[in-house]
């Protein structure tokens, strides 16, 4: 009998990938973000078999894999073909955009590089927290785009109320603004899950690695 616990995705020790894939994903290495402050990337990730997979998986009732991976060629090119790979905290950020899809009450639309993106990604800057697939950049919702400042602080408010711990863009064009998108993040999340394989190799191997 199927494990009816079981995620279908396997998860990987980034540590133990090939190097093209550990260069493009640093697992475990340690960033600064915008502030200047230390976070340690993403070591786990969930191993994404075909694109057919990403399209059929549910990471909750309104969100599909398939939305939170979608990058063009500013994506290191080790990760533009599969098997992909995206850390295992995008399936608590599918859960809190169920609560925004809520709060709306219509469809959430995310933009193309506007999910996980890796730290080689051209746009990954300063510990983004996209490369802890904890961020998203939302485009539209419902029939409306959010390119003005009332449709971007009126949405971001919603996620805020839907999301208390959520962070938000604010409206503009200076650096850490956005006047064409909403960028919500969950902050810097490490996600272990509970069939993670053991670590074998100990933090000596963890820093030759990285």
């Amino acid at each position: 009998m199927a494990d009816a616990n079981r995620f279908p995705l396997r998860v990987v020790d980034g540590l133990r990938l090939e190097k093209a894939l550990r260069d493009a994903l640093l697992p475990g290495r340690i960033v600064a973000n915008d502030a200047g402050h230390a976070r340690r990337l993403p070591r786990y990730f969930y191993e994404i078999p075909t694109w057919s997979s990403a399209m059929e998986l549910k990471l909750s009732p309104s969100f599909g894999l398939w939305e939170f991976i979608q990058t063009d060629v500013r994506e290191a090119a080790p990760l533009r073909a599969f098997p992909r790979y995206v850390p295992c905290a995008i399936t608590l950020l599918a859960l809190a955009l169920e609560r925004f899809r809520d709060a709306t009450g219509t469809f959430v639309h995310i933009a193309a590089n506007g999910g996980y993106r890796s730290p080689r990604h051209a746009l990954s800057v300063n510990g983004s927290p996209h490369c802890w697939g904890t961020a998203v950049n939302i485009y539209r919702v419902g029939d409306v785009f959010l390119d003005t400042r009332e449709s971007i602080d009126r949405h971001a408010a919603l996620a805020r109320d839907a999301m208390p711990s959520a962070w938000t863009r604010p409206f503009g064009s200076s650096p850490g603004e956005t006047d064409d998108h909403l960028h919500i993040d969950l902050g810097y999340v490490l996600s272990m899950p509970r069939n993670a394989p053991e670590n074998h190799l100990g933090f000596d191997a963890e820093r030759r690695a990285s």
